[in-house]
């Protein structure tokens, strides 16, 4: 599991992009990760904001800017906007309502538009904790994982499920992408991920990732 850490070091800064419909969980997915926070009473997100959180994967202290985006139509160009600076998205939708699940082929089309080639995605169906009124089943959402090359979770922000491992997933995918980048060009700097990957320049231990 993660762990987090107040040491301002760190060795690299990744920038992270939550995207999917309006009202399928975004805001408190974050508030629920970064500040172990959870409400019922969050407003749509306009246009776009975020919070930062450091963490210790192998070794490594990485720093996340983890950015909440609006699901409406009308911001869509605004958050398209951050998607070329990003290096993993965590794509969700919501278990109990099967169109926010039909939108997750059209928000995959847009990260592989918009976003870095190399770009790490994981899929959630939220809301795990309302079983009752779920409409879309597990199943499902396994088939849809493996059809877009996505490892796939179901998660709860208001009961604290899978919050933490999805964020631990998706920052290892980055890594060993990464590495991969670097070991195919061993000339390449970590800069490989992006313009919004950074390497710090007085890292707090041995500089290269090696997650």
């Amino acid at each position: 599991m993660a762990k987090t850490s107040e040491d301002q070091n760190f060795d690299y800064m990744f920038k992270l992009l939550i995207i999917g419909n309006s009202g399928v969980g975004k805001t408190s997915f974050l508030f629920r990760y970064c500040d172990n926070s959870f409400s019922s009473s969050y407003l749509s997100t306009v246009g776009i904001d975020f919070k930062v959180k450091t963490v210790i994967r192998n070794d490594k202290v990485v720093k996340l800017q983890i950015w909440d985006t609006a699901g409406q139509e009308r911001y869509r160009t605004i958050t398209t906007a951050y998607y070329r600076g990003a290096m993993g998205f965590i794509l969700m939708y919501d278990i109990t309502k099967e169109e926010s699940f039909r939108a997750v082929q059209d928000w995959s089309s847009q990260v592989k538009t918009y976003s870095w080639d190399n770009a790490q995605v994981a899929l959630v169906g939220n809301k795990c904790d309302l079983e009752q009124e779920r409409v879309v089943t597990h199943e499902r959402g396994v088939r849809l994982g493996e059809e877009l090359g996505m490892p796939f979770f179901e998660a709860s922000a208001k009961n604290d499920v899978n919050v933490s491992p999805i964020f631990d997933k998706l920052v290892d995918m980055i890594c060993e992408a990464m590495a991969n980048s670097l070991d195919s060009d061993p000339t390449m700097t970590a800069a490989v991920g992006g313009p919004d990957v950074i390497a710090n320049p007085n890292p707090p231990q041995e500089s290269g990732c090696h997650c």
